[in-house]
């Protein structure tokens, strides 16, 4: 009986080694979990990091209220993107907080009926005059939505919370905040995010634009590996990939504010 010379055997266990490194990396799936906002985004960012990394993403969507209440339960994901305030998932223990990694961020749109004045949105003041000359301004409801928040906290910041209360109109999502202002139920509308009226195909819907920075503080868009991720070293390295010059030019492109 013929055995192989230890050249071809050499050869034999190297390539077996080889094909069981590369199989059990190309094994690595890492679920990520992320509100919808991040969508168009991060669907056009993943397939560059499956391909650099070979690491698959089984990634979902939820919204910005729920993926960070996911979050504190500790439902099964490898990382979390969520949007703040979200002391609850901090104090869970779920997350590896030292991970923190902050890939983006969201601005709001105000919107206005096609026909309508256009507000003048250049300036803080000029914004404060504007939201107080609406009989009326529909937003997200902030327990349904990380929009809802932001509005709170926007009118908090420029001082007219008091004012503005009985003028602002609730609905369940941004979708819905169009309508309100298309149908005339609200005369403007404030969210939701830039990044979600990109492409804005509603031809009565008119995208003013975003709010000035005196007038609203960027959402900061938050990545987390979960403390019971699957395999810690590839959650890392999708977090450094959604904060990388790649990622920054496709959040740019889809309205996302990059971190500087």
């Amino acid at each position: 009986m013929k055995h192989p010379n230890r050249l071809s055997l050499s050869i034999l266990v190297f390539a077996t080694a080889l094909a069981g490194s590369i199989g059990a990396r190309a094994q690595t799936v890492i679920t990520l979990r992320t509100p919808g906002p991040t969508k168009a985004a991060i669907d056009e960012i993943l397939p560059g990091f499956q391909a650099k990394t070979g690491y698959k993403v089984d990634v979902s969507y939820g919204n910005g209220v729920g993926t960070k209440g996911e979050a504190a339960k500790g439902d099964p994901y490898d990382v979390f993107v969520i949007l703040p305030p979200y002391p609850e998932a901090l104090a869970s223990g779920n997350l590896v907080n030292s991970s923190k990694t902050t890939i983006g961020r969201f601005v709001l749109a105000i919107t206005v009926k096609k026909g309508s004045p256009m507000p003048d949105i250049s300036t803080t003041e000029s914004t404060k005059k504007a939201l107080l000359a609406a009989k009326s301004l529909s937003t997200v409801d902030p327990t349904a939505g990380s929009v809802g928040v932001a509005t709170g906290e926007a009118v908090q910041k420029m001082g007219i919370a008091d004012q503005m209360k009985d003028r602002i109109k609730y609905v369940q999502n941004g979708g819905l905040v169009g309508k309100a202002v298309t149908d005339g139920d609200a005369e403007i509308g404030m969210g939701p995010y830039v990044s979600d009226l990109q492409g804005n195909r509603n031809p009565e819907l008119v995208v003013v634009g975003p709010l000035p920075a005196g007038a609203s503080t960027p959402t900061d868009i938050d990545a987390f590996i979960a403390t019971k991720a699957k395999d810690p070293k590839a959650c890392k390295a999708l977090l450094d990939y959604l904060k990388s010059p790649e990622a920054e030019a496709i959040y740019k492109a889809h309205g996302i504010m990059p971190v500087k």
